[in-house]
């Protein structure tokens, strides 16, 4: 069982406030370099118009904070509970992370693409590659175990990492303004379905997949010289919205009915 296994408590102690300083860390990492390195965009409607803006405004600064995130799970002794999730869920839970790869597939601008070189396309691959990495170890990895070893429900547990998710978001207004806040809180939705991933899978590896698929899937209609309207993402905003109403009707149908057998 996971409730005996969170009490042996493998590795560092980690309590939540530090998390959220570790948070803060990762942030300053991916915001600093971006301001240190990057390249201004701001003639430009793209928010990544070439190679060398998206090399330095994106994948450099993720990638060092990838580093940032995996020294701190290596201190800790964290690995193996980070990598794996042993929490089940019922069986309608896997039309999550199903739904959210056929809506990715889908929303990726295709045409768009092939208009663009192919070191931009690798590039892009990449940094959706990096986002799912980096993110999901950060909050579907050390956060969620962060509170669950302090001993939150796992309602509790899938609510603070997620909202925590949103907010680390809102450090997006430095570049991006206001428009970052409502950004905030369609990731904290975003982030719920990410962990409900994690519970499916039983491994990281699977809201990965899916985070990086997602974003790479939402960011191919920004790249290039001339970004363009793609009526492809409206799939993918029908299925957020979607996944919203399911999340408020059917939060409480997420854990396996107990059976007599079943422990406490």
């Amino acid at each position: 069982m996971y409730a005996a296994e969170a009490e042996k408590q493998v590795g560092r102690r980690f309590t939540w406030p530090w998390f959220l300083v570790a948070v803060v860390v990762y942030l300053g990492i991916i915001q600093g370099l971006g301001k240190l390195i990057g390249v201004d965009t701001g003639p430009s409607d793209s928010q990544f118009p070439t190679t060398e803006s998206l090399v330095r405004n994106a994948l450099i600064p993720i990638g060092a904070s990838i580093v940032f995130i995996a020294a701190l799970v290596t201190w800790l002794g964290w690995w193996g509970v980070v990598l794996r999730y042993r929490v089940p869920a019922r069986r309608w839970v896997r039309w999550v992370p199903i739904s959210m790869l056929l809506a990715a597939l889908v929303g990726l601008n295709y045409g768009h693409l092939s208009d663009q070189s192919a070191s931009l396309i690798c590039c892009l691959l990449l940094l959706g590659l990096f986002v799912g990495v980096g993110e999901e170890l950060m909050f579907r990895g050390i956060g969620v175990h962060v509170f669950k070893r302090a001993g939150f429900s796992e309602g509790k547990v899938a609510l603070w990492s997620s909202v925590i998710f949103g907010l680390a978001h809102v450090s997006n207004a430095i570049g991006q303004g206001a428009q970052a806040i409502l950004q905030a809180l369609i990731v904290c939705t975003s982030g719920y379905f990410f962990y409900l991933c994690l519970r499916v899978g039983g491994v990281i590896l699977l809201p990965m997949l899916v985070h990086g698929l997602w974003d790479t899937s939402l960011i191919s209609t920004l790249i290039g010289t001339e970004p363009v309207v793609y009526l492809g993402t409206i799939v993918i905003l029908v299925l957020q919205v979607a996944l919203i109403v399911v999340l408020v009707v059917r939060r409480r149908a997420v854990n396996p009915t107990r059976t007599s057998t079943s422990p406490a």
